[in-house]
C-alpha cells in the first residue's frame, strides 16, 4: 500500500473503479483490427438527430462562456414534459450524478444501502465510497426481488436502488407490483427508481405489460427519486447529460452538493434540442424492437438462452466459457460486454445496433463459439 492510499478513506481504500465498455481505439490499438463493430455500452445506433448537430453547431461560437450553471433552458423543458416543478429537477453529468448525490446527501458510514443482485455496477461503487453498508438481496429469475428487498430493509436502511427496467439484465418490474413496494418503505428511506432505459421498456412491442412510468408518482411519495437520461434513447451518450426529478426539497439538498456547471453548454443545448425531436427517438426505439427480435430468434436457433429484455440489449447465455467466447469476438472485430463482475460468468451482454451490425454479431458469434470449443478441446 503507497502512502496516498494508506491517507485515503476506507470506502476508497478497497474500491475497484467502473468498467466500461471496451473503445474502438483499444481495441484497434490491442487487436490491431481496424474494422471495429462496438456493442457493448447501450448506446443508441442511430446517433443524435440532425436537429441537436444543427443545435451544437449553433453552440460552437460561445465555448468561451460558461453554460448556465442552473440550466434554467433544460429544466424549463423537462417541467413541461413531466408536468413537474422546476425546483423538483436535478441535472447531472448523465444519470450517474443524481445516483451518487443521494447517497452523499442521505447517507453516513455504517448506513445501509440496498440494491438486487446483478443490478447497475454503479450502485456499490457509490456505497462503497461512502463507506455505507451494502445490503444486496437476491435477484428472483434475474430480476428484482421485492419481497425480499421489503424483507431486508432496517434502522439504518438509507437509500434503496431500484434498476426499471435493469442494466445488465434487461427485467422489469410492473406498476402495481412497484408501487405496492414503495407504499411500503418506511418514508425515511429514499427510493430510487432508476430509469435509464425508459423509453425502450414503453415501446409495446418489447411487451413489458404494465411497464410504469414511476415520475408519476412523485406527489404520491416524496420519499421518491427517480432519475432518467439522454445517453441512451436521444443519443447524446457522449456529451453526457442526465436528470433525476424528487420532492422539491431532496431536490434542493441535492443541488447545494452538485458542482458548478457541471452540464456543459453543448450537452445543455443538445438535451433541450432532442426532447423535440420525437420522431428521432420513435425511430431509435422502432428499431431496437425490431432487431431484438431479429437477434433473439437468431440466438435461439443457435440452441443459446437469453435473459428477456425490455431494453437497447440482451444478455446471452454462452456457456462456462464465456471470457473465450468474448475475446473470440474480440478477434473478429466485434466488442460486446462481458457481466462476470455481476455475477453472471455464462453472459455476455450485447447492445443492439443496427441491422449491418447486428449481422455481423451474430455472423461471429457463431464462429466464436465454434473457436471457443476448439480451444477448450485442446
Amino acid at each position: 500500500m503507497n502512502q496516498f492510499e494508506a491517507r485515503a478513506t476506507s470506502g476508497v481504500k478497497s474500491l475497484h473503479p467502473y468498467q466500461p465498455g471496451k473503445p474502438i481505439d483499444e481495441l484497434q490499438r490491442e487487436y490491431g483490427v481496424t474494422d471495429v463493430v462496438k456493442l457493448a455500452s447501450n448506446e443508441n445506433p442511430l446517433g443524435p438527430s440532425p436537429v441537436v448537430l444543427a443545435a451544437l453547431q449553433n453552440e460552437f461560437a460561445d465555448l468561451a462562456r460558461y453554460p448556465d450553471g442552473n440550466g434554467f433552458e433544460l429544466k424549463q423543458a423537462l417541467a413541461a414534459r413531466h408536468g413537474v416543478d422546476m425546483a423538483q429537477i436535478t441535472l447531472g453529468t448523465g444519470s450517474s450524478d443524481p445516483l451518487e448525490f443521494v447517497v452523499r446527501v442521505f447517507v453516513q458510514p455504517g448506513d445501509e444501502v440496498m440494491f438486487s443482485q446483478h443490478a447497475f455496477a454503479m450502485y456499490p461503487i457509490i456505497t462503497q465510497a461512502a463507506s455505507a453498508t451494502a445490503v444486496v438481496t437476491p435477484a428472483n429469475d434475474w430480476g428484482h426481488d421485492l419481497d425480499a428487498m421489503r424483507a431486508a430493509i432496517t434502522d439504518r436502511t438509507r437509500v434503496i436502488f431500484i434498476a426499471n427496467p435493469n442494466n445488465p439484465t434487461g427485467t422489469w418490474l410492473g406498476g402495481e407490483a412497484l408501487q405496492a413496494f414503495i407504499a411500503d418503505v418506511p418514508e425515511r428511506v429514499m427510493v430510487v427508481v432508476d430509469e435509464a432505459y425508459f423509453e425502450f421498456a414503453s415501446d409495446p412491442a418489447l411487451g413489458a405489460g404494465d411497464y410504469p412510468d414511476a415520475t408519476q408518482w412523485l406527489d404520491r411519495f416524496p420519499n421518491l427519486m427517480v432519475t432518467r437520461t439522454f445517453s441512451k434513447a436521444y443519443g447524446l451518450a457522449g456529451l453526457r447529460v442526465g436528470y433525476s426529478l424528487s420532492h422539491p426539497d431532496v431536490a434542493n439538498l441535492l443541488n447545494r452538493i452538485r458542482p458548478p456547471f457541471n452540464v456543459n453548454s453543448l450537452a445543455l443545448a443538445a438535451a433541450c434540442a432532442s426532447l423535440d425531436d420525437t420522431d428521432h427517438v420513435r425511430r431509435g426505439v422502432m428499431l431496437n424492437a425490431e432487431q431484438m427480435n431479429v437477434v433473439t430468434t437468431a440466438v435461439k436457433k443457435m440452441g443459446l438462452d437469453f435473459i428477456p429484455s425490455v431494453g437497447n440489449f440482451v444478455c446471452i447465455d454462452v456457456g462456462e466459457d464465456a471470457a473465450v467466447v468474448y475475446d473470440a469476438l474480440l478477434y473478429e472485430g466485434v466488442i460486446v460486454r462481458p457481466v462476470a463482475n455481476y455475477g453472471m460468468p455464462r453472459h455476455l451482454r450485447v447492445t443492439l445496433g443496427r441491422e449491418e451490425e447486428n449481422t455481423r454479431f451474430l455472423a461471429a458469434l457463431g464462429r466464436a463459439l465454434c473457436s471457443s470449443h476448439e480451444i477448450l478441446e485442446r
